[in-house]
Parts: C-alpha cells; sequence; structure tokens
C-alpha cells in the first residue's frame, strides 16, 4: 500500500490533499471548441449508450494506471466512506443501505443542519450529489475488443441533473496508451436542470476550475494507491512461491 497515502483525517487536510496540492500529471480532456465537445460526445453515446449533448457542462479526466483493467475495476467497487483517495471530511461518500447502486455525496459528511436529543426537530441537507445507477458493466461485452468496464450513475442532488461514470478500459497502443489501464471519470449535467441561465458561464467557470483540481488529485491518488496494492500483492505472490521451492 502507498504508505503515506492516509484515509482523511480533517477538513484541513482535505483542503490541502485536494484543493492546494497541484496533481502530479494532469489528467483533464480538454474540449477548446465546439467539434471536439460533439466528438466527445459520440464516443460517450459509442461506449456507454446514453447521450450528453442536451447537458451544458461536459467534463472528462482520464489517467493511465500500470495495473489490469479487472483488478482497477474490483477496487473501485469498494468505493465509499473510507477511501483514502476520497475528501471524505469534505464530500463524503455515503452509500444507502450499504449498496453501490445508491450513494449521496455530503458536504463535511452531514446530512441534517439541526441536531438535538431526540431529532425531532433536524431539519435535512441535500446531497452534493445524489447518484442512482443506470448500469454496471462488470465484464467486457462480447464485442468489445478495450475490455471495458463501467459504472453509470444518474446524477441529481444540491445543484447537478445529469449523468456521472467511471469507466475503465484497457490502454491503446495506437493512441500512445503506455500503461494497462486508462481510468475514466466522466459527469454530464445541467446546473439546476437548465442548459441556459443567467449565471451559467461565471458558474461553469468556478465549478470546473474546482473540480478539475480536485478529480485530478482523486485519480492521481488512485494510481498511486493501486500500483502499490497490486505490486505489493505479485511480490508477496512471488515470495511465497519462492519460499515454496525451497
Amino acid at each position: 500500500m502507498a504508505r503515506h497515502l492516509k484515509k482523511s483525517y480533517s477538513i484541513w487536510s482535505d483542503w490541502i490533499n485536494y484543493f492546494l496540492n497541484t496533481p502530479r500529471l494532469n489528467t483533464l480532456i480538454e474540449s477548446t471548441n465546439q467539434f471536439e465537445k460533439e466528438e466527445y460526445s459520440k464516443r460517450i453515446l459509442q461506449r456507454l449508450d446514453i447521450g450528453v449533448t442536451e447537458y451544458s457542462v461536459l467534463n472528462i479526466h482520464r489517467i493511465g494506471i500500470e495495473v489490469p483493467v479487472r483488478y482497477v475495476y474490483e477496487e473501485l467497487l469498494h468505493w465509499d466512506g473510507e477511501s483514502v483517495y476520497w475528501p471524505n471530511k469534505l464530500a463524503k461518500v455515503s452509500r444507502i443501505e450499504g449498496h453501490l447502486e445508491h450513494i449521496q455525496i455530503l458536504l463535511f459528511g452531514l446530512n441534517k443542519l439541526l441536531f438535538d436529543l431526540t431529532s425531532l426537530f433536524s431539519r435535512h441537507i441535500t446531497p452534493l450529489f445524489k447518484l442512482d445507477a443506470i448500469k454496471f458493466q462488470h465484464t467486457p461485452g462480447q464485442s468489445d475488443p478495450d475490455n471495458a468496464r463501467y459504472l453509470l450513475y444518474r446524477c441529481s442532488g444540491g445543484y447537478p441533473i445529469g449523468i456521472f461514470s467511471i469507466y475503465a478500459r484497457s490502454s491503446i497502443p495506437e493512441q500512445n496508451e503506455k500503461e494497462q489501464t486508462q481510468l475514466f471519470f466522466i459527469v454530464a449535467f445541467n446546473f439546476y436542470g437548465k442548459k441556459q441561465w443567467f449565471y451559467t458561464y461565471l458558474i461553469n467557470a468556478l465549478w470546473k476550475k474546482i473540480h478539475n483540481r480536485v478529480t485530478g488529485n482523486v485519480l492521481n491518488r488512485i494510481k498511486e494507491l493501486f500500483e502499490s496494492k497490486f505490486n505489493s500483492v505479485i511480490e508477496n505472490q512471488s515470495n511465497t512461491a519462492d519460499g515454496a521451492d525451497v
């Protein structure tokens, strides 16, 4: 396990690790014009069978991980409020009834604004994100040459109406992808369900600035953690085999 990666222990530590820290590897896939955005939208439609052209925000991040796709995907199935690659003190992952199919991302881990001994006067807070599964692809499709697996969610909550996906596939050498796995975080949505409104440009720009920094750090931490864990497994297996031969 990556020894210097630790689980969130305070809001301040999350702020340093995910907001102030500059990600080692840039993960943002930028679409600099409408044509590129349309091309990425077509690829998402082909791979996830869902359209994203109706959304004003389309944000894609990618990182290469030198670990098999299956290992990456199975590790991501453990994503929860204890994951060391996620800012759980600032935006806690809360599984509904323990299930990955329904997740809330809670600001500061809170789901109630007021507390008392009886909870009669507590008022619930709308989560930052509410994720409800549309489709989980646990094994590659029969005609899939890229060995793809993914989690696809309908996204709602405090402000977004759209979709969110975590997508892993084998790297494609023809595209100069060197690691075994390419991992994507994809989010497409409209603020408050409105594609165009008075504050669209300002809010989109501010949101992207924050989201890009946090997502970049999340993916860099996933890469470091998963590569370290996988290498430890291989090393332990090798030592066990060597010991058996003695």
